[in-house]
């Protein structure tokens, strides 16, 4: 299949009513494990690449980007290759030469009119460069938890915000919280609701991991398009990496515990992709 871009992707599964998977990439199992995962379920996929994973390598975007491009290139669907959380701005200028079809700018740490300002350039840049910017208005929950509903998104805030800024896409913030393990946060829909109806763009919803099935189900019929989702991958790749390093105390070879680590990744994509696209019923969570 050839190498989609973002924002075909995320217009056609909101014309289609159904919900779009873009998946963290960290390593280059990830990556691999992702795209064979949504392989399996025979959907399209984004995989993207947040700022603190090109920290991770060093600063440098070339290098995973690059190992994203060449998987989304040989896979058997469609797949687009998305920056996220970009908040340097000097950084976010370095990303139109690296291949990627959209970034997400990340303003919210802002106040709303530095937000604005500073979101107007991204998207202004970004559209000059060809690429599809999403931000974020709001405040999605943090490493903490934290997630009053005074910090959520509203309707009306967002309607101007989009309408100042020019972006393509908006993160809100309905009650996911970023780097949760457990699933148990608590969506607002009406409010998801209210805000399919107020902005023209897709709504993306980020903190994913922690979000129920029934309830990421649920945030794509009221009107969610893209579903961000890293933590639950990670969760599976350390639970077996520990389970096949506890196996055998001897082992040293890495392929022999990121295989299964990969494996358990794709089972997640598999799932999870699959019931995004909201045809037929999902595959039951494991226990």
């Amino acid at each position: 299949m050839p190498l989609a871009t973002t924002r075909a992707l995320v217009n056609a599964a909101r014309a289609a009513g159904e919900g779009i998977g873009a998946f963290n990439v960290i390593t280059l199992e990830h990556a691999e494990a992702v795209v064979a995962g949504a392989s399996r379920a025979a959907v399209p996929v984004i995989l993207q690449i947040s700022e603190n994973a090109i920290r991770f390598h060093h600063g440098q975007v070339e290098p995973i980007v690059s190992a994203c491009l060449a998987i989304a290139r040989a896979a058997g669907v469609d797949v687009a290759v998305h920056l996220d959380h970009i908040e340097e701005e000097g950084l976010l200028r370095k990303t139109a030469a690296a291949g990627v079809s959209s970034v997400m700018y990340d303003g919210s740490k802002l106040d709303y009119a530095e937000n604005v300002a500073a979101t107007r350039r991204a998207a202004d840049w970004a559209h000059d460069n060809d690429l599809y910017l999403e931000a974020e208005l709001g405040e999605v929950g943090g490493k903490d938890g934290a997630h009053a509903p005074g910090v959520r998104t509203d309707p009306r805030e967002a309607a101007e915000f989009v309408a100042a800024t020019g972006v393509d896409a908006l993160a809100v913030a309905v009650g996911s919280s970023h780097a949760m393990t457990s699933r148990t946060a608590s969506l607002d829909f009406d409010l998801i609701s209210a805000l399919r109806d107020a902005v023209a763009v897709p709504l993306v919803l980020h903190g994913s991991s922690g979000v129920p099935d029934d309830a990421l189900r649920q945030a794509v019929s009221s009107g969610i398009v893209k579903v961000n989702i890293g933590t639950i991958l990670n969760v599976a790749y350390t639970h077996a990496v520990r389970a096949t390093l506890a196996g055998d105390g001897r082992m040293v070879d890495p392929r022999k515990y990121l295989a299964p680590a990969r494996d358990e990744i794709a089972s997640v994509v598999h799932r999870l992709a699959g019931l995004l696209s909201m045809s037929g019923q999902p595959t039951p969570a494991s226990p």
